[in-house]
């Protein structure tokens, strides 16, 4: 069965704005960010061919910088709807919240934040909180998900 793609009207709306908000909560001066909404069976392709990890994964962050520098931020983030909607059906949300928090997340990679370890991704964690509730959205990582 393929996945489901579409995003819920007036989601592309919030999703830009984290995105925005994020980008503007660290004085980046430039960017290009290309968003792209994908099913389950097409980020676990990408989850695949590029990490090597089996299965769809939340959201993917490719840097197309040559050198990292918050002066100029490059990418592109794959969104994956299907788990979008799963974790919102989970955790009594909406899934433009979701889609949102998955958006500050592959921007702040972007912006060289990392989740790799416990304390980093603590710091990453309480940074997308931050700003979706400064959007009106609230505390979508933490306070759903202890």
């Amino acid at each position: 069965m393929s996945g489901r793609t579409e995003v819920p009207a007036g989601a592309r709306e919030l999703i830009r704005g984290a995105v925005l908000a994020t980008l503007r909560s660290h004085e980046v001066p430039r960017a290009r960010i290309a968003l792209q909404f994908v099913s389950d069976e097409q980020m676990a392709e990408m989850n695949e061919g590029f990490l090597g990890h089996h299965g769809p994964t939340d959201v993917l962050t490719f840097d197309s910088r040559d050198e990292k520098s918050n002066d100029n931020v490059e990418g592109d983030i794959a969104l994956c709807v299907d788990v979008a909607r799963r974790e919102a059906e989970n955790h009594g949300h909406k899934l433009e919240a979701e889609l949102a928090l998955y958006a500050v997340h592959g921007v702040l990679h972007l912006l060289n934040y990392s989740d790799s370890d416990e304390h980093a991704a603590a710091e990453m964690h309480g940074m997308e909180d931050r700003i979706l509730e400064s959007l009106g959205v609230g505390a979508v990582y933490h306070s759903l998900r202890q």
